[in-house]
């Protein structure tokens, strides 16, 4: 006869077993740590919420840092680690010294290595929280598969991959289009922007230069902004902590923040699928949460090529 714990247990690994035929092709499963460490996600999770409860602009902070991470030698946790007396990291870089949000991080990290040491990487840590703090904010569920390694590089230099809020469609799908994304998963993507808010020194160039495609009051509203100095802070949108579709909505209004912003919609190429997300948030929220998931799997250390830091700032 058999019992209870024998069903589980064959249920178990039964699980694990289709996980990794399901995901075995990059070696990243859904269940990566259902045996190894169970409360991994729960406590990513209850973390990530508490420091939203404390200070909800965090969201798209750490969206911003799992996209930086992963554009720059792959979602490898590499965006973590800080700079030494003989290496300038990723995190020094000019294009990332506003990201935040690196203690949510420590903090899940403590908690996992007293829960199972050496087990949970950095870079699952980074993955799940954008995921969290995407769901918090009101935008869609959706699961990742696991088992990144972290990298043992952290190079400032390295940084010159990610793309700029100068750049024109063409350069973000070229930039895009070199990690493996359609103009559509794109566009996709800098949606994310429906969360946070702009330094103007990355959009004051847009002032000085006559703007066709910067509706007027819009730009009195982004000088306005700037004249309290390069570090002064616009929104995205008018609900900078709540994910939905406004983005979309300002682009077509010629009110993007950023130049890389608003020639989606500028541009006949991409035009179509920003008006579309814009009447349709649902069609948003799928497209998104699919090139997210895939965004995660950018060139991921996997085995000997990687490894599970003890510190996140620190490579073994």
């Amino acid at each position: 006869m058999i019992t209870m714990a024998n069903l589980l247990s064959m249920f178990i690994l039964m699980e694990v077993v289709a996980g990794g035929f399901r995901f075995g092709v990059d070696g990243l499963r859904m269940d990566y740590y259902i045996m190894s460490c169970p409360f991994a996600e729960s406590i990513v999770k209850n973390t990530v919420n508490r420091a939203l409860q404390d200070d909800p602009t965090l969201a798209a902070a750490l969206v911003r840092m799992h996209f930086h991470d992963c554009f720059v030698e792959g979602c490898d946790g590499s965006i973590l680690v800080d700079s030494t007396k003989d290496n300038t990291a990723e995190k020094d870089s000019p294009g990332n010294l506003s990201l935040r949000g690196y203690e949510v991080i420590d903090d899940a990290k403590e908690q996992l290595e007293d829960q199972c040491p050496g087990i949970v990487s950095c870079a699952d840590i980074v993955a799940m929280a954008a995921r969290d703090a995407i769901f918090w904010s009101g935008g869609p569920v959706y699961d990742i598969p696991k088992g990144r390694k972290d990298g043992r590089r952290s190079k400032i230099e390295d940084t010159i991959n990610l793309p700029f809020p100068t750049f024109n469609t063409s350069e973000l799908i070229s930039a895009f289009g070199k990690r493996g994304f359609s103009a559509q998963e794109m566009v996709a993507l800098s949606g994310a922007h429906t969360l946070g808010v702009a330094r103007c020194s990355s959009f004051k160039n847009r002032l000085s230069n006559a703007d066709a495609n910067l509706d007027s009051n819009f730009a009195k509203t982004l000088s306005k902004t700037c004249s309290a100095g390069d570090n002064a802070e616009q929104p995205f949108d008018a609900t900078q902590n709540t994910f939905d579709n406004f983005y979309f909505n300002t682009l077509i209004r010629k009110s993007g923040v950023l130049f890389s912003d608003q020639v989606l919609y500028t541009t006949p190429r991409t035009r179509s699928i920003v008006y579309g997300y814009a009447m349709n948030q649902a069609m948003f929220f799928f497209d998104f949460q699919q090139a997210m998931v895939k965004m995660g799997k950018v060139d991921v250390k996997e085995g000997s090529n990687g490894e599970v830091r003890q510190n996140c700032r620190k490579i073994n």
